[in-house]
């Protein structure tokens, strides 16, 4: 279904319906409105309700209820279920049907039954009765009347309206723009042929509601019971629907019935015939349950596959069937009332469908088996007062318990498991007795049947459960909901679906089969390990299908679907699919029934359960082979080596820094003892912290604070947490064991030679050599193991061999220490492979090192990499150089890294599961400089040349000089001539600009502006004879379209440059640009150099030095303009350039005013040490945006 129009439209219908009640809610409720006069009872309703929830609450369920209710109006309509239409005109017509009869005088009686309703809508549509809009007052009142008349067949949708949903009811139902209009065009009536709809329309009018509520949790804020549903709903796309309906309830019809000749496209056929099985002899025997049913959607293809059964099984009668289904068959259970009214409705339309006469069907009551669980209370003392009149001996101790279990139903929802087990008998029994006769007891007796009829919807007496439980994890738990799952499900607390699966089972008869759709993450991750031994150990797993991480559009969280047997066949052959390699939700479906047809077809797996019991933490690694599972047998890393979690700062922001961010004096580089960094009174120090996908060596940018051993973390940590009531009575020696613990995890591995990974990847796993003088933290661990294997170990990690390893622990790419700790790894090989190993990998990390350190973003940078061929005239020749030398060292250690798998391959014996080839694009040195195209390596000049730009920047910033390697002034308060004495420079090769303000204009405004002084930097590194050509060279690779290499080079540094530099520093730049409103005037300063006085130089030496000269060239222009020898192009000219520099300066005047001024009079300091993020901010709109900056680390 497409689904586009209908997410608009629904996402437009509750901000439109959201807007319209809450207007018609201001009147309602004031002092002097009519409501109050006219239906007192109903604002006392209103009234009540706001002081019982919110007035945010109230708008959203009103708003709701009449989005529900239009949308299954405009579903009849559509499908001719209505006696007359009610919110869609006739073709050709533009109102209403039920509207346009009523001006014609026709008035169905048995739609508006009540008299005088019809003579207020004639006397409206007559002009008798004066109104503002006659026409919109007689509609409301016969869509009102409509609501009532479809309320005896679907009261769970149509309530009696009466009430305040009456009054704040939307007032423009007819016009273009009206919520009926926008409905009719969302929900055609080709969409509204297929159910599913009300499905995709549920699920899009709360997507606001779920990004609110996803961005609370971000923020630390908890799921409250009524954002729970928009915290947890999603909608199941159809396929997967049918795949998990097919193989639960088919399955179970199959196998009572083998000659049966369902279709079901989706069922993976049993590779042998099965015996022990739940028995049924008749499909009025099935108990279907969807426990957290939504919408209903997977009911509703429920009820299509019984529709078959039925008939498969002989029964003809298609009234008698719908009545079997609908009553016997299905049930749902939601704690969203909006959701189970149209599930409810969902399946009566889908009963509709099949009905011998729908005009008949809509006359009788035979409402869905769907039970919106409520929360119900009771005080001790009417408990007891009911107990006494009707026998204490019906309320055993269970019982009791059990009608205290719903008190936060809408919190605990389907997980509530209820005490009593005969909950059957004693409803009817208590049914049966006589409480009319004491009125107060009669709302208590109703309340207790209520409980009653709850749990009897939540014991265990379904043959198939088929469910998309709802996701959501510890950080957006209320505390009630973790204390909950603590209490009652301790093992699988982790999420809320790993407790679903488990209560489930627990809904589910012996050997009954269920169905899930799920994330992932619970066939892999240690957290769910015990949910994955209850799974294997006492059930069945009959089927699954994992889908590719993009697979699901409308999921957060990687997807799988499967099917279960409730009982334990540890010999049974699952059918697994694996849909890993097929990007994209389009293709998972066919890709699956692919699969499904073709066991051949290299996705699909047979496997038994038992096999993952082998596993270190028994993942469902169903693709593993017998060899690979039995290489987990052998020597496991953990053995050998010490993979580590390190420091957990709790506050990145405020302990961590890009390098380039602070003073490089105070950065401590080298050390390789805690001891030796303590005593060096350096405050920050390297810190390995994960990063991008990267193989061997790399991703040093990130440094910490760990001034004297980490002295200020450990008083922000102990001050942050001293007032928690566990932390009150702390002494100081518990304080330091617990950080040690909590912060400053495994500190006697700090500074150590290692080798690293990031935690999370989006990409394949990594690991990188470190040296010592590292710090690692939580996000970017860290293994250890003595010199001598360092280098087989690294190699291994990074080998494609570990890859296949790693997927079966760790595939959903989190990769904890003891996920590493438990891969296995051979020791005992021959010494030349050994050997040959060690030499291979100190080449590749060699070559990796080299390539990282040949960018700024590396400390260990030297200079740009042209300039290393300066001995050429022309640019293009270092360049034609350069790439020559880097696409050697690409392809050696390309050879390498399959070289290396070739002998990791031989050791472990994988030759017939594992081919040493790698792409070119797992190769990770170069990614910014080149594209792989057509399998060839391609430079990408582009990039390179803005490399050197980069560099040229840095140089007439005095970041960087021609005279010697590496930084040059990198210290705040650092003169020019202090640090041209400290590397003796006597006469610099190019000149650093003194008041460290480089303009940047569209122009020859100023003698240092960028452009002018790049110009002099290309001259001065490459010689002035091929300098046209140079400037050429550089100009094209900028831009394909160049025609002037000046001005191309000139208009990359006015539109282009910032951003890259933003881009390049990972939005911690190091030259800030000061940017009016529109960019008419641009300037560039360096933060290690910006002094308190640098803003008044911007202001005095340059803006209003730019003004005047402005002005004096407007006059110019309009002494032209008046010009009687200026011919007619030339005025028009000077009279266009003339408003501009107007608009210009008005523009300068107001920034200098409003920004600058102020700005340069404030004097403001900044300290380096506090870095990008808090002192870019200080100078607010003067200087040009970063997005992204504020984000937190």
């Amino acid at each position: 279904m497409e689904t586009t129009k209908l997410k608009r439209f629904a996402s437009h219908a509750r901000k439109l319906l959201r807007d319209t009640v809450s207007t018609k809610l201001s009147f309602v409720l004031d002092a002097n409105s009519s409501a109050r006069r006219e239906n007192s009872s109903a604002v006392k309703q209103l009234e009540d309700e706001i002081s019982k929830t919110s007035k945010d609450q109230v708008i959203e369920k009103v708003a709701y209820i009449w989005f529900n209710r239009f949308v299954a109006l405009r579903f009849m309509d559509a499908n001719n279920y209505t006696k007359i239409k009610v919110v869609s005109p006739e073709p050709s017509q533009f109102q209403p049907s039920i509207l346009a009869d009523a001006k014609m005088g026709h008035i169905d009686d048995d739609i508006v039954k009540d008299s005088k309703t019809r003579e207020k809508i004639q006397a409206l549509l007559s002009n008798q009765t004066p109104s503002n809009d006659p026409q919109g007052e007689a509609y409301k009142l016969l869509v009102v009347a409509a609501c009532n008349y479809y309320n005896h067949a679907m009261p769970f949708l149509f309530e009696k309206i009466s009430d305040y949903t009456e009054l704040l009811m939307p007032d423009d139902l007819l016009s273009g723009d009206s919520i009926l209009a926008y409905t009719r065009e969302a929900m055609t009536p080709d969409v509204c042929s297929d159910v599913e709809v009300i499905g995709w329309l549920y699920q899009f009018y709360i997507a606001e509601k779920k990004d609110e509520v996803f961005d609370g949790i971000k923020k630390n804020k908890k799921v409250t019971p009524e954002n729970i549903p928009a915290a947890t709903q999603l909608f199941t796309p159809n396929w997967i629907v049918r795949y998990m309906v097919q193989n639960s309830l088919g399955r179970l019809w199959k196998l009572n019935n083998p000659d049966s000749k369902l279709e079901m496209e989706y069922y993976i056929e049993p590779e042998t015939k099965e015996s022990d099985y739940l028995k049924i002899s008749s499909p009025k025997e099935l108990k279907i349950c969807d426990p957290a049913c939504g919408s209903g959607h997977i009911l509703v293809y429920a009820f299509d596959l019984l529709y078959d059964i039925y008939k498969e099984a002989g029964f003809s009668d298609d009234d008698d069937i719908i009545e079997n289904i609908l009553t016997h068959n299905l049930y749902g259970i939601e704690i969203d009332e909006r959701a189970s009214e149209l599930a409810s409705f969902a399946l009566t339309m889908k009963a509709a469908a099949k009905s011998s006469s729908k005009r008949r069907f809509f006359k009788k009551e035979t409402s869905p088996n769907i039970y919106k669980l409520e929360v119900i209370k009771f005080e001790s003392d009417e408990i007891k007062s009911y107990m006494d009149a009707v026998g204490r001996d019906l309320f055993t101790a269970d019982l009791q318990e059990t009608l205290k279990q719903f008190e936060e139903a809408d919190n605990f929802g389907s997980l509530i498991v209820p005490k009593v087990q005969n909950v059957e008998s004693v409803l009817k029994l208590l049914e049966s007795k006589d409480v009319t006769q004491d009125i107060f007891l009669q709302e208590t007796h109703q309340r207790v049947l209520r409980v009653l009829k709850q749990a009897d919807y939540l014991s265990q007496k379904y043959h198939v459960v088929v469910a998309n439980p709802p996701y959501m994890g510890g950080k957006g738990m209320s505390d009630r909901l973790k204390k909950y799952l603590s209490d009652n499900y301790n093992d699988v607390k982790t999420d809320l679906f790993s407790a679903f699966m488990v209560r489930n089972t627990f809904l589910t008869l012996p050997k009954g089969q269920l169905g899930f759709m799920t994330p992932f993450v619970w066939m892999f991750i240690s957290s769910y390990e015990k949910l994955r031994e209850f799974i294997i150990n006492e059930k069945t797993i009959t089927s699954l299908v994992q889908l590719e991480y993009s697979g699901f559009d409308g999921a957060t969280v990687p997807i799988c679907t499967f099917t279960l047997e409730n009982a334990h066949n540890p010999e049974y052959l699952g059918g697994y699919i694996k849909l890993s390699d097929f990007k994209g939700s389009e293709n998972q479906a066919p890709k699956t029934l692919e699969a499904i047809k073709n066991k051949e077809c290299g996705w699909f797996y047979l496997t038994n359960s038992q096999k993952f019991i082998q596993l270190p933490s028994s993942p469902i690694a169903y693709w593993i082979s017998n060899k690979l599972v039995n290489l987990f047998k052998n020597t496991k890393i953990g053995d050998i080596a010490e993979p580590k979690q390190g420091m957990a700062t709790t506050d990145n922001n405020r302990f961590v820094r890009q390098w380039n961010e602070v003073n490089i004096s105070n950065i401590g580089f080298d050390y390789s003892s805690r001891e030796e960094a303590s005593k060096s009174l350096k405050k920050w120090f390297p810190f390995n912290k994960g990063g991008e996908y990267r193989k061997w060596y790399g991703n040093d940018i990130f440094i910490v604070n760990y001034e004297n051993d980490g002295e200020e973390l450990r008083d922000v940590v102990q001050n942050k947490y001293s007032n928690a009531s566990y932390a009150k009575d702390f002494s100081k020696e518990k304080w330091d064991k617990l950080i040690d613990v909590w912060v400053l995890k495994n500190k006697q591995f700090y500074f150590l030679e290692g080798i690293t990974w990031g935690k999370i990847s989006s990409s394949d796993f990594s690991v990188r050599y470190v040296p010592s003088g590292f710090i690692f933290s939580d996000a970017g661990m860290k293994i250890f193991i003595d010199k001598e294997n360092i280098n087989y170990l690294t190699s291994f990690l990074n080998s494609k061999l570990l890859s296949k390893l790693i997927q079966v622990i760790s595939p959903t790419l989190n990769y904890e220490q003891g996920s590493i700790k438990s891969l296995p790894i051979l020791l005992n090989i021959e010494y030349d492979k050994k050997q040959n190993i060690d030499r291979l990998s100190e080449d590749v990390i060699s070559i990796s090192k080299t390539e990282w350190d040949s960018r700024e973003l590396s400390w260990n940078f030297s200079k740009n990499e042209l300039l290393k061929y300066s001995l050429f005239q022309k640019i293009e020749d270092a360049y034609n150089n350069y790439c020559s030398h880097w696409k050697d060292k690409f392809y050696q250690l390309h050879a390498n890294e399959e070289q290396l798998n070739r002998v990791f391959i031989e050791i472990y014996e994988l030759q017939d599961e594992l081919t040493p080839d790698v792409d070119f694009e797992d190769i990770t040195i170069l990614k910014q400089e080149t594209d792989i195209v057509d399998g060839k390596l391609v430079f990408n000049k582009n990039e390179i040349i803005k490399q050197f730009i980069s560099y040229a920047v840095g140089v007439m910033f005095g970041r960087y000089s021609l005279d010697h390697d590496g930084l040059h002034i990198a210290n705040q308060n650092e003169s020019i001539e202090e640090v041209n004495q400290k590397f003796n420079i006597q006469n610099s090769t190019f000149s650093i600009d003194e008041d460290n303000v480089i303009p940047i204009l569209d122009g020859e405004w100023f003698i240092d502006d960028i452009s002018q002084r790049f110009f002099q930097f290309v001259k001065v590194t490459f010689g002035k004879e091929s300098y046209e050509a140079n400037l050429d060279f550089i100009a094209n690779a900028l831009s394909d379209k160049n025609k002037n290499s000046v001005e191309t080079i000139r208009k990359y540094f006015l539109k282009d440059f910032y951003n890259d530099h933003v881009k390049r520093y990972k939005k911690r730049p190091i030259y800030w640009m000061i940017s009016s409103p529109k960019g008419s005037f641009q300037c560039l300063f360096y933060m290690h150099r910006y002094k308190s006085d640098t803003m008044s130089v911007v202001l005095n030496d340059y803006l209003r030095e730019f003004i005047t000269k402005l002005e004096a060239t407007r006059e110019n222009l309009e002494a032209v303009s008046i010009k009687s020898d200026a011919s007619g192009a030339e005025k028009t000219k000077a009279l266009k350039e003339i408003e501009n520099i107007k608009k210009m300066i008005k523009e300068l005047r107001e920034f200098e005013k409003d920004v600058l001024y102020p700005l340069a009079t404030e004097k403001i300091e900044i300290d380096l040490d506090d870095g990008v993020k808090v002192n870019y901010p200080k100078f607010g709109s003067a200087l040009k945006k970063i997005v992204g900056l504020e984000s937190q680390e």
